[in-house]
C-alpha cells in the first residue's frame, strides 16, 4: 500500500486526484478516502492542506458522480416495492430546496461511509446538481479537519481495525446493512404519518 502511495505522490496533486477518483467510484473493499489523503500529507507534509483537501474534494466529487451512474444501470433488478419507495424519497427530496445539498453535506462532512449513499441516488435516478454540491463542500471540511489531526485520527482507527481488509470489509457491511433499511423504510408512510413502516426487504430480483 505504502508503495501505491510513493507511486502517485511522485504526481503530486495530480497523482492524489487520480487516487481519489478511483476509490469513489468504487462501490465496495476500498478504504475510507479520508485515511488516504491523510496518508498522501503524512508521506510529503509540504503540501498544502487546504490545497490538498480542495483537491481530494473534487477528485471524491467525480468518482461518486461515476458511482452513481454506475449503480443507475442496476435500477432495473431492484424490487418493484423497494424502487417505488426510491421514487418516493426522491420525489420528497426533489420538492425541498436544499434536500439534496443537506444529505448529502451530511454524509461528506462526516465518518459515514457515502458510498452506500451514491448507490441509493443511483437506485433513485437522483439529478439534482445539490447532491455534488453539498457533497464537495462537506468532504472540503472533513478533509481538512483530518488532515490537520494525521496521526492522531489515523493511530486510533488502525488500533481499532489491526487487519485493515477486516475494518473495511466491517465499514462497507455496516453501509450495505444501511442501504438494506433505507430501501425496505416505506416512505409514503414516513413523510404523510410520521410513522416509520417497512416493507418486505428484497432489493435485488433476477
Amino acid at each position: 500500500m505504502i508503495d501505491i502511495f510513493e507511486l502517485f505522490a511522485e504526481y503530486s496533486y495530480f497523482g492524489i486526484f487520480l487516487v481519489l477518483i478511483g476509490i469513489n467510484a468504487s462501490p465496495i473493499l476500498m478504504p475510507p478516502s479520508w485515511i488516504v489523503l491523510t496518508s498522501f500529507y503524512l508521506l510529503d507534509p509540504t503540501l498544502n492542506v487546504v490545497l490538498l483537501a480542495i483537491v481530494g474534494a473534487t477528485g471524491a466529487t467525480i468518482g461518486r458522480y461515476f458511482l452513481k451512474r454506475i449503480s443507475g444501470l442496476f435500477r432495473k433488478f431492484v424490487g418493484e416495492e423497494q424502487k417505488s419507495n426510491l421514487d418516493i424519497i426522491g420525489d420528497y427530496l426533489n420538492h425541498k430546496k436544499y434536500g439534496y445539498v443537506i444529505a448529502s453535506f451530511l454524509f461528506g462532512a462526516t465518518p459515514l461511509p457515502s458510498n452506500m449513499l451514491f448507490i441509493a441516488y443511483g437506485l433513485m435516478r437522483a439529478k439534482s446538481i445539490g447532491i455534488y454540491v453539498g457533497f464537495w463542500f462537506g468532504r472540503v471540511l472533513s478533509y481538512i479537519v483530518m488532515i490537520y489531526f494525521g496521526n492522531a485520527v489515523l493511530r486510533p482507527f488502525f488500533e481499532i481495525f489491526e487487519d485493515r481488509l477486516t475494518g473495511i470489509l466491517l465499514i462497507d457491511g455496516v453501509g450495505i446493512g444501511v442501504l438494506v433499511i433505507f430501501a425496505s423504510i416505506n416512505w409514503t408512510v414516513l413523510i404523510t404519518e410520521k410513522k416509520i413502516k417497512f416493507v418486505k426487504p428484497k432489493i435485488w430480483r433476477f
